[in-house]
């Protein structure tokens, strides 16, 4: 198994405290061996990390750094229901992408998320995605990013 921890510490990064749910639903849920997180945000210690439209307001660089935010929120999410060191297989990411009209780079954005994975998992780390370009995000997010995993019993 995948020590993700030190996969983490590898690239300078830390598995955060999952996120309260803001709404009616929780960070994530299990069925079976496949957890499917809710959508995670750039949050950070409960802040938002950045806010407003990727391209106005926020560099793709930098986008592509809140969805790695993101990723860590989702890996978060995951262990309220299942340790995430019993990861076998990223299935899917789907990547929300805040960006003014026009803006078609939402691929690069979820990169953030999907490297994050791969440096992580390898091979196992790759998954099926979409990249979606949205008018508007809740709390003003420039990225949110939904995560599901296979999980070992």
């Amino acid at each position: 198994m995948t020590d993700v921890r030190a996969k983490l510490a590898e690239l300078g990064l830390t598995l955060p405290v999952a996120a309260k749910p803001v709404a009616a639903y929780v960070p994530a849920i299990r069925t079976g061996n496949i957890v499917f997180t809710a959508g995670q945000l750039p949050l950070v210690d409960g802040n938002m990390a950045a806010t407003g439209k990727v391209g106005k307001d926020v560099t793709v660089e930098d986008a592509k750094k809140l969805a790695q935010v993101c990723a860590l929120n989702c890996l978060a999410a995951v262990e309220t229901v299942a340790d995430v060191n019993k990861i076998v297989k990223v299935v899917r990411v789907v990547g929300y992408v805040n960006g003014i009209p026009g803006f078609i780079t939402q691929p690069a954005v979820v990169n953030g998320a999907s490297e994050l994975f791969l440096h992580i998992w390898g091979e196992a780390g790759k998954h099926a995605r979409s990249a979606v370009g949205i008018a508007e995000l809740p709390l003003d997010a420039p990225v949110e990013i939904e995560l599901t995993v296979e999980i070992a019993d």
